[in-house]
Formats: C-alpha cells, structure tokens, sequence
C-alpha cells in the first residue's frame, strides 16, 4: 500500500516531465525545419503543463520537487522553444542563407532569446510571489509561448498573407519580442483562466474572454490562436484600468 502511495505521488511529476519532453522536441523539430510540428508540440507540453497541476489537485500530491520541475519544463518548452520559433522567423525575415547564422556575424539572431530569459525571470518572480496563487501579475509564459505558435498556425492557415506581413518584418519581429518579454515581467494584473464558479458576478472576466474566443475561433480558425492571447492581455489591461475606480 506504501509503495502504491508513493507511485501516485510522483504522477504529477511524470506528467511534468512529458511537458519537458514536448518542449525539447519542440526545439529539435523547429531546428529541423518544422515548425508547425514544433508549435503543436508546444502546445502539447500545454496540455501536460495543465494536467500536472490539475493532478497534484486531484491526488494531494504537491511536492517541492514537483514546483522545481514544473519551472524548469516551463523554461524549455515555454521559454527556450517559442524563442527558437522566433530565430528561425527571424533569419528567414532578414534573408539569411541555411549556412549562415548567429556564429557568422548575424548578431540580431540572440534578440529571440531575450524572451527566453525574461520567461526564466518571470518563472522565478512567480515562484517567489504569494500575490500571485488566483491570479497573475505579468503574463504567464504558456500564454506567450501560445502567442507565438499562433504566429506559425497563421502562416499555416487561409489567413497566411495576414501573418506574412508581419513575421517578414525583422523590426516586427523584434519588437513583438521586446514588448512580450516586457509583458512577462510587468506588473499588469492579469486574471487567471480557471473558472470557480459558474455566476456571471465572480466569473465574468473569464465568461467575456469566453465570448470572445468564440468570435475569432468562427472568424479566424487556427489562425486564431495569436489573437485569443492578444484578446487576454487587453481585456486584462481593460479591467486593471476600470477596477480601482469601483
């Protein structure tokens, strides 16, 4: 009976370490050339990311080992992989050759992973922030990650010409990485996903966003993966704006 106690506890940690796997074949797939597999691979480690927390829930098996190892799989597959993503967008944006790269004089290949280090940062400003248990201050990094791969489902969808404009332009590029790094580490209140409850009273920032996701999933499909995020961070910044004044 002990050791079947002892299995269960580290279930958490097995799914946990399946959101790493995801987010290191993210890396090799999008190194490889693919990355659409790539973004569906982030999204995988997601799906795994959401699973481990909601299992520690279910089984009362929240450990100190399994906090280090959920930052540190969030790290890989939401930090070091979307930034992957974004260098190859950014070569192919600035024109450079397969055979050339960041060890041959294209020094404006290491802004991606500006975002890699601020996902890390706001990683740690998480763990260490109690405020931050029902809500979040500054936007999670599965939510930045996804804006990326949304970028990589638009360039895969009927709404390609729309996403060509601006992954083909190496100061968009730039810049959205900038202005998201920022976002992880800002001090924006940003309202958590999970539903407590179903009244509109206590639930009607979730139940908006809702709305709104069905109206660009209809319009958008895939391609509305980008927008969904964008949608998030404004009705976000929207309810930081109008709450104090109540």
């Amino acid at each position: 009976m002990t050791n079947a106690k002892g299995v269960i506890r580290h279930i958490p940690n097995v799914i946990t370490l399946l959101n790493l796997v995801s987010g290191c074949l993210a890396i090799v797939s999008a190194f490889e050339g693919n990355l659409y597999l790539a973004g569906w691979l982030i999204v995988i480690a997601a799906v795994f990311d959401f699973f481990d927390g909601f299992t520690a829930r279910l089984l009362g098996a929240y450990s100190p080992l399994g906090k280090e190892l959920d930052s540190l799989s969030d790290v890989v597959s939401f930090g070091v992989a979307p930034s992957i993503i974004l260098f190859h967008l950014l070569k192919a944006a600035l024109g450079i050759s397969g055979s050339e790269g960041f060890t041959t004089g294209h020094f404006l290949l290491a802004v991606p992973f500006i975002m890699a280090a601020f996902s890390s940062l706001r990683l740690g400003i998480f763990n260490l922030d109690e405020r931050q248990t029902s809500s979040f201050i500054g936007l999670p990094t599965p939510a930045n990650a996804m804006l990326i791969v949304g970028l990589v489902f638009g360039l895969n969808s009927s709404w390609g010409g729309l996403f060509q404009t601006i992954t083909s332009s190496p100061v968009v590029l730039i810049a959205l990485t900038l202005v998201m790094s920022g976002l992880l580490v800002c001090n924006l209140p940003m309202f958590s996903l999970k539903l407590k409850s179903l009244s509109v009273k206590s639930a009607y920032k979730q139940l908006i966003l809702l709305c709104g996701i069905v109206v660009l999933v209809a319009v958008f499909g895939m391609a509305s993966l980008s927008f969904v995020i964008l949608l998030y961070i404004l009705l976000s910044l929207l309810f930081w704006m109008i709450e104090p004044a109540r």
